[in-house]
């Protein structure tokens, strides 16, 4: 009873997946009024309109109506918008952030760091933040603890930590965050002359909401709304975007996890859109996806052979001896030893876990790869293993990539050109650097402007541009 009435009142938690941590049969609102009354004398009517002042200070759109929705309604982004707006809405003294901006696009995360300091002064609270991320490190740490295999190798004042590393592991972490704030040396570019392998015209695919006896139509949310763009053979295009903004329907529109409702998608003189089973499964052997959340990807009950031999098994590829021989040569690829084909996902760690799902990815020698997110869960040193990893296997195999990110850098280390999403619309697409160095839209400038600097001597001197969209 005791630790129950400082828990959450006095003591406050984000927690890293927000899917995990919210329950999936109560309303968003609920979940935070019920968190409010258990330490807060208020009547229920009050309560609710604390939730949608919480939701309204994370900056979820349209909190009145967002305080009755569910959590599988919500995208990964405003769900830990939700999840804190729930910690915080009873005003702890301290509060525990694990990850609590890993899932977020750079913009959302500069608000959110944004609200998390004001309400900081405003209530003199303390705040413990675990994270991989160094340059949110940089951004809001006055003291910094390093720990490698449960142990602190490293405290002290964040400019020391970051200037005058004493340890080799904080040495190699800042390493790889340096390596990520420039283009990848060993990328191969793609030649001027390469064929096209994609051509995507005019995507769209609209969600509807549908309410009531009659299934009304109340809401249209225009995920994908009239897009178009090329990819060329060997070519890395990244899309980058807020949360919600339509980046992973793009690319689950492009393998068929999703119908599109317009347009084409020509791949190799086939339009996926209106294809049939038979062309699909075809297809689908040359477009292989790398999802998010490994663990989420990756079915427990399987053995890692039995993970990566799938599509071999699925497409008649391979079988027996000549089976086994396939999926040890992949976790080769991959830096993986063969050794461990018998274990279980969970066996694993999440580089080791996203490198099965790279493996078995690349199983039937694909053409081009959709990678959603597949670096986000990852800390900095074991994300560059990765996208080094991806680069190899680009170079080796000449892979076209579609590479879905919020994370600016690893676009940035990764990718040959850059598709800047708004609200189910390309609003700038170019070379990389180009972009980045030179961005022409005011909404590419706003997220720029957003992404946090591994520099502590430079916190506060940027300007951050917002966007607000006319009507």
């Amino acid at each position: 009873r005791e630790i129950r009435s400082i828990r959450g009142g006095r003591v406050g938690m984000i927690f890293q997946e927000p899917m995990s941590s919210l329950s999936p049969v109560h309303t968003i609102g609920s979940q935070i009024v019920e968190a409010i009354r258990l330490h807060r004398d208020v009547p229920k009517k009050e309560a609710k309109q604390m939730a949608v002042d919480s939701l309204r200070q994370v900056e979820i759109p349209n909190p009145e109506k967002a305080v009755d929705r569910y959590a599988f309604e919500f995208s990964g982004g405003m769900r830990q918008r939700a999840m804190i707006a729930m910690a915080l809405a009873c005003r702890p003294e301290v509060l525990i952030a694990d990850e609590p901006t890993t899932a977020l696009d750079v913009t959302t995360q500069a608000e959110i760091l944004d609200l998390m300091k004001k309400l900081q002064e405003e209530l003199g609270m303390a705040i413990m933040f675990i994270t991989h991320d160094m340059g949110v490190v940089a951004e809001i740490a006055d003291e910094v603890v390093v720990m490698e295999r449960g142990h602190v190798v490293e405290v002290g004042d964040c400019d020391r930590i970051f200037n005058a590393p004493q340890h080799p592991y904080t040495q190699k972490l800042l390493g790889a965050v340096k390596r990520l704030e420039e283009p990848a040396a060993a990328k191969v570019r793609p030649a001027g002359d390469a064929p096209e392998i994609l051509k995507v015209r005019d995507l769209q695919l609209h969600f509807e909401k549908r309410e009531g006896f009659m299934q009304r139509v109340t809401d249209v949310t225009r995920a994908v709304d009239g897009i178009s763009f090329d990819l060329k053979k060997g070519e890395a295009l990244g899309i980058v975007g807020e949360s919600g903004s339509g980046k992973t329907t793009v690319g689950r529109c492009i393998a068929r996890v999703y119908d599109p409702q317009g347009g084409s998608v020509d791949y190799d003189g086939r339009d996926l859109v209106h294809a049939g089973k038979e062309e699909l499964r075809r297809s689908r052997q040359q477009i292989r996806m790398i999802f998010q959340d490994p663990f989420a990807s990756l079915n427990p009950r399987m053995t890692v052979k039995q993970l990566i031999a799938e599509p071999l098994i699925v497409n008649g590829v391979a079988q027996g001896a000549e089976l086994d021989a396939r999926v040890a040569k992949l976790l080769t690829e991959v830096g993986l030893d063969p050794g461990m084909m018998e274990r279980y996902p969970h066996a694993f760690s999440g580089g080791q876990r996203q490198r099965i799902v790279v493996a078995r990815a690349i199983a039937l020698e694909p053409r081009l790869v959709i990678a959603d997110e597949p670096t986000s869960a990852l800390d900095v040193s074991i994300r560059t293993q990765v996208l080094d990893l991806l680069l190899k296997l680009q170079a080796e195999m000449g892979l076209s990539f579609i590479f879905i990110s919020h994370d600016m850098a690893v676009i940035r280390y990764f990718c040959d050109r850059v598709a800047v999403m708004y609200r189910g619309k390309i609003v700038e697409i170019g070379e990389t650097e180009q972009i980045i160095t030179d961005p022409q839209h005011p909404y590419t400038k706003a997220l720029l402007s957003s992404v946090p600097i591994s520099d502590p001597a430079l916190r506060g001197t940027r300007q951050r541009h917002r966007y607000v969209e006319s009507a």
